[in-house]
């Protein structure tokens, strides 16, 4: 597949993530195409010339594609019915799987039947799991465990995915990064940096686990390397900054890119999640006090790449964003 001739179909363009993946192959000079949802606009990077743009009304398993996939070669699918703490839909799965199962399995087969060559799919590293052991990171060779119906979904439409590439022959590639911070995050991590500028006392300081977190930057360099190396294809891939953080390293980290003093009172880790439990707040416990590490041994090795911002990098420029 020549890179600088492949024309990249992007959905999802106008989330955190996929503004920096467009605005990285803007630079690059490539063909590009936004599958816009009816009511989407573009704000970032207003300068749209040499961009198709296709409006997509809703993505679900009756969506039409045929425009947006004429001559496309490639198709980074980040569009998505993201993960909510507290889902109070009547049926979260049913609804995760219209946008995440349904949706991406009629994209795809849509896009095989287009002739395009290559689907990158977007997932998450809650397929494998909630937290893994502290003696063991994640690999792509463990076996699947998704634990709630946002990850359920991922799974069913990686497997979809899978399976359609072995029926038309189309390439798939499977990303599953962690957590995602940067310039423009929202969400929980936005969440704690507010907390942490504001000097509000958090009772973090004592929490020895270990946690694997991708800055967007890295994210982005790791999607755009598999848009056209050879060996990506029909491969799954974990995906990380490649340094493992506590969350008391990791709130501390920020404080010191904020430039403030960090307020961490060292609660021993056991009472947090006795008190968490007891609150019902179990979840939030486990993301704060639990392992989550994964390995990215094979991203290094089969496509020889590496995380090009360190984790600091990628926290001062969330800092510089998030003080504007």
């Amino acid at each position: 597949m020549n890179a600088l001739t492949q024309k990249i179909l992007m959905t999802g363009a106008t989330g955190f993530v996929g503004k920096s993946v467009f605005t990285a192959l803007q630079n690059q000079g490539k063909q590009i195409r936004l599958a816009l949802r009816t009511g989407e606009f573009y704000t970032k990077n207003s300068d749209l010339k040499n961009v198709d743009i296709s409006i997509i009304p809703h993505i679900d398993g009756d969506s039409d594609w045929s425009h947006a996939l004429s001559s496309v070669d490639v198709i980074i699918h980040l569009a998505a019915r993201v993960h909510m703490m507290d889902d109070n839909t009547s049926n979260p799965l049913l609804e995760y799987r219209k946008v995440n199962v349904d949706g991406t399995l009629n994209l795809a087969r849509q896009a095989a039947a287009a002739g395009a060559k290559r689907f990158i799919y977007i997932s998450s590293v809650k397929v494998n799991g909630e937290y893994s052991k502290s003696d063991k990171s994640f690999t792509e060779n463990d076996i699947s465990n998704p634990q709630d119906a946002y990850s359920i979904s991922k799974y069913e439409a990686e497997q979809g995915l899978m399976f359609i590439a072995q029926q038309t022959g189309m390439e798939v590639v499977i990303i599953r990064p962690p957590l995602v911070y940067g310039a423009g995050v929202k969400a929980n991590f936005a969440t704690m940096m507010r907390m942490v500028k504001r000097s509000i006392p958090l009772p973090l300081g004592s929490i020895h686990n270990k946690r694997s977190f991708i800055c967007v930057e890295n994210l982005v360099s790791f999607i755009l390397k598999c848009a056209d190396h050879p060996a990506a294809a029909n491969e799954v891939f974990l995906v990380s900054d490649g340094h493992d953080l506590s969350t008391t390293e990791l709130l501390r980290a920020c404080a010191m890119v904020l430039g403030v003093k960090s307020r961490l009172i060292p609660i021993p880790q056991k009472m947090i999640e006795i008190f968490a439990t007891l609150l019902g707040k179990k979840a939030l416990a486990q993301r704060l006090c639990d392992n989550l590490q994964v390995d990215i041994t094979k991203a290094r090795t089969l496509l020889d790449w590496a995380p090009p911002i360190t984790v600091e990098q990628g926290l001062r420029a969330a800092a510089r964003d998030f003080k504007e």
